[in-house]
C-alpha cells in the first residue's frame, strides 16, 4: 500500500508512518508510554459543578426528580432503559446498574445547591490500549445548555487524558442529531458510522463514533480554559465565541461524514 492509496481510503492515518523491512506500513512506535490506571470513584470539581461517584442514597432521588422535568420522555429515547415509570424502579435500576467499575458512573451536581442534575459514566475502559469511552450521558432540563453542562464534559476528558489516556471516545444512536452534534462541538472528531452495531429496546441501532486523541488534548484544553473563562461571558451570562468556533480546527474531517 503506497501512501497515495493510504490517503484515499483513510483520512485519519498520519502522513508520516513508520514502515518494515518489506515496506509496509505498520505504525508508529509508543516507546515511553505507559498505560494508565483504572479510573477510580474520585471527585472532580470545576467553578461549576462537581462531579461525584454515583451513590445511591445520595443523589438517586435528586436525579430521578430533575428528569421528571423532561415531562414527555424526550431524553430516554436513544438511551438503551428508561423512561421508569416511579422512583423505586429508578433506584433499583441504579443500584443493578450503575454501581460497578466499567461503566463507572458519576453524578453531575451543582456546585451551589449540591443538587445532582445530571449523569455520565467512563465505560470500555481498555488500559492496555489506553483507551477509554464517556457515555450514559444524560442531562436533565435543569443542566442543558448551561456552563456546568460543558464543564462536567470538560472535566471528564480532562482526568482521561491527563491520567494518561490516548483515546477518548464518544459513540452514540446515529440517528441522535443532538449527541453527534454534541460531540463535535467539545472537540471530538467524526470516525464513522458502525451499521447494525447494536440491538436497543428491540431496534436496530447504528452507532456514530467520535474520538479525541491525546496530541489534540493540548489544544482542546486551551479550547475549553478560554471557552469557560469569565471573561468569555458578558454581564448577561452570554458568551462571547461559541465553543463550536474554538473546538472547530481541532477536528479532524473524513471525506464522506454522514
Amino acid at each position: 500500500m503506497n501512501t497515495n492509496s493510504r490517503e484515499k481510503w483513510d483520512h485519519f492515518l498520519p502522513v508520516n508512518i513508520d514502515s518494515n523491512h518489506l515496506g509496509q506500513p505498520i505504525g508508529n512506535g509508543v516507546a515511553g508510554w505507559v498505560p494508565p490506571a483504572a479510573p477510580v470513584r474520585e471527585a472532580s470539581v470545576g467553578r461549576f459543578c462537581r462531579l461525584e461517584p454515583l451513590d445511591v442514597t445520595c443523589h438517586s432521588k435528586d436525579l430521578f426528580t430533575a428528569f421528571q422535568d423532561d415531562d414527555e420522555g424526550h431524553d430516554w429515547t436513544y438511551l438503551p432503559y428508561g423512561p421508569f415509570p416511579g422512583f423505586t424502579d429508578y433506584r433499583e435500576w441504579m443500584q443493578n446498574a450503575c454501581l460497578g467499575d466499567d461503566p463507572l458512573f458519576f453524578a453531575i451536581c451543582d456546585l451551589k445547591t449540591g443538587e445532582a442534575t445530571g449523569l455520565a459514566s467512563y465505560l470500555n475502559i481498555t488500559p492496555g490500549n489506553g483507551s477509554i469511552e464517556v457515555g450514559h450521558i444524560h442531562f436533565s432540563p435543569k443542566l442543558k445548555k448551561t456552563n456546568a453542562a460543558t464543564e462536567a464534559m470538560y472535566l471528564m476528558m480532562r482526568r482521561a487524558f491527563e491520567s494518561g489516556y490516548r483515546r477518548y471516545e464518544w459513540k452514540c444512536h446515529a440517528m441522535n442529531g443532538a449527541s453527534r452534534a454534541a460531540a463535535q462541538r467539545l472537540g471530538l472528531s467524526f470516525e464513522g458510522v458502525f451499521r447494525q452495531h447494536m440491538v436497543v429496546k428491540g431496534r436496530n441501532r447504528d452507532s456514530a463514533w467520535y474520538a479525541a486523541i491525546d496530541e489534540e488534548w493540548p489544544a482542546l484544553r486551551e479550547a475549553f480554559t478560554k471557552w469557560l473563562s469569565p471573561e468569555n461571558f458578558d454581564d448577561s451570562g452570554r458568551q462571547r465565541i461559541r465553543l463550536s468556533d474554538l473546538t472547530a480546527p481541532i477536528l479532524q474531517r473524513k471525506h464522506h461524514e454522514t
